[in-house]
């Protein structure tokens, strides 16, 4: 049968058997090897546990960022005036906008979505300047997008005060007013760049997922096609039968950290500031959480569909939402910033980020590597003990 492996990383997987010998009791151990035969004859399990985080990482670290670029603004300028144009002159300079003339409805503009926001110069513009008054102009904004109407806002805003010190200087020959200065220091990301915040939280999002999905697959289908039965005719334990099905995919839950890792470092650039160690042992805590779960699933669910569903539901809406992968914890209502602490994917994202960005070592890490370990010892025992029950009436 070795003959009918996936080439490559069937022989890898060969190779770590000897290491299922060493930490796992015999009976354990044979059926790791077993499970590791079974992986490496199934390419769709293959895709999925190797080729699939790759992929996750060039699509999403390629696709989701949270920079506000090339934002379509339509101008209508009623004023026509040299200090008007300065003034649009400041804003196409600025790099984020798009700029078009406006069609001499802001209303109209912003619903047909020919633009993001307008800026109206009010006639009178130049006048207001000359008798040394602060100009004033209207700025409309489409408020349906909340995150991005506020980032454009601060834009503009941005651009607007930076374009009345020139033209203090051009059209009333003064200079600028004298600012309050802040000298601005962006610690740990310091170009703000929004891949190397993606980049950390997507190693917790594609482990949890994979870990959850795969265990509960694998042994909801010895559930559905009886093979399970043939497990329990056999002299192994219900505890060698747990690790015998989740030691594979132990393995190949680092196989993913390590590739997840290398991706982001070589392919993004993401900066990796910690301890490479302090990575390794807490993805094995997250990890064994993982799996436990995918294990309680299965034993509730029992078939394949079933498992797979619950799955998406426990592991990845959570992961995506609650964990701090897109919005941040403190701004949750307190309800959900409860069900949050109750979450793996919440305390891996934190040691996560803290270890590729901020170069965390223990000591600041210690609440969530402390209470990752403690989930990890839970949920070990939970899914033993309700595999037990299960297996032995």
């Amino acid at each position: 049968m070795a003959e009918q492996h996936v080439p490559f990383f069937g022989r890898l997987l060969r190779k770590s058997e000897g290491l299922f010998n060493l930490i796992l009791p015999r009976r354990a151990a044979a059926l790791a090897r077993k499970e590791l035969h079974h992986i490496g004859r199934d390419p769709y399990t293959l895709g999925m546990t190797i080729g699939l985080p790759v992929a996750m990482v060039l699509l999403f670290g390629t696709a989701i960022s949270f920079d506000v670029k090339n934002v379509k603004v339509a101008i209508l300028d009623q004023d026509h005036t040299p200090a008007a144009r300065q003034f649009v002159d400041s804003i196409r300079g600025s790099g984020y906008f798009i700029l078009n003339d406006s069609h001499g409805n802001p209303e109209e503009d912003l619903a047909s979505e020919r633009a993001r926001a307008v800026v109206v110069i009010p006639a009178g513009f130049q006048r207001e300047i000359g008798r040394g008054e602060i100009p004033t102009a209207q700025l409309l904004i489409d408020g349906s997008d909340n995150a991005t109407a506020g980032v454009v806002a601060g834009y503009l805003q941005g651009v607007a005060g930076v374009a009345w010190q020139h033209i203090r200087i051009t059209e009333l020959r003064r200079a600028p007013d004298p600012p309050i200065s802040f000298v601005t220091r962006y610690l740990y990301n310091g170009e703000l760049n929004s891949r190397w915040f993606m980049v950390p939280g997507l190693l917790v999002i594609i482990i949890g997922l994979l870990a959850v999905l795969m265990t509960a697959l694998t042994v909801a289908r010895e559930w559905e096609s009886g093979s399970m039965e043939a497990l329990l005719t056999t002299p192994a334990k219900p505890l060698d039968i747990v690790l015998g099905k989740v030691a594979p995919y132990i393995f190949l839950g680092l196989l993913d950290v390590a590739m997840v890792y290398s991706a982001g470092r070589l392919i993004f650039q993401v900066p990796f500031r910690g301890s490479l160690l302090l990575l390794l042992i807490t993805s094995l805590f997250f990890i064994f959480v993982c799996l436990a779960q995918g294990l309680l699933i299965s034993v509730a669910a029992r078939n394949q569909q079933l498992a797979f569903q619950m799955s998406m539901m426990s592991a990845m809406l959570p992961g995506m939402l609650l964990s701090g992968f897109v919005f941040p914890v403190e701004s949750m209502p307190p309800f959900f910033r409860v069900v949050t602490a109750i979450l793996p994917p919440r305390w891996f994202m934190e040691i996560s980020r803290g270890l590729f960005l901020k170069g965390a070592g223990l000591s600041e890490l210690l609440l969530p590597v402390t209470i990752l370990g403690l989930m990890c010892f839970l949920f070990i025992f939970l899914a033993v003990k309700r595999f037990k029950t299960d297996l032995e009436p």
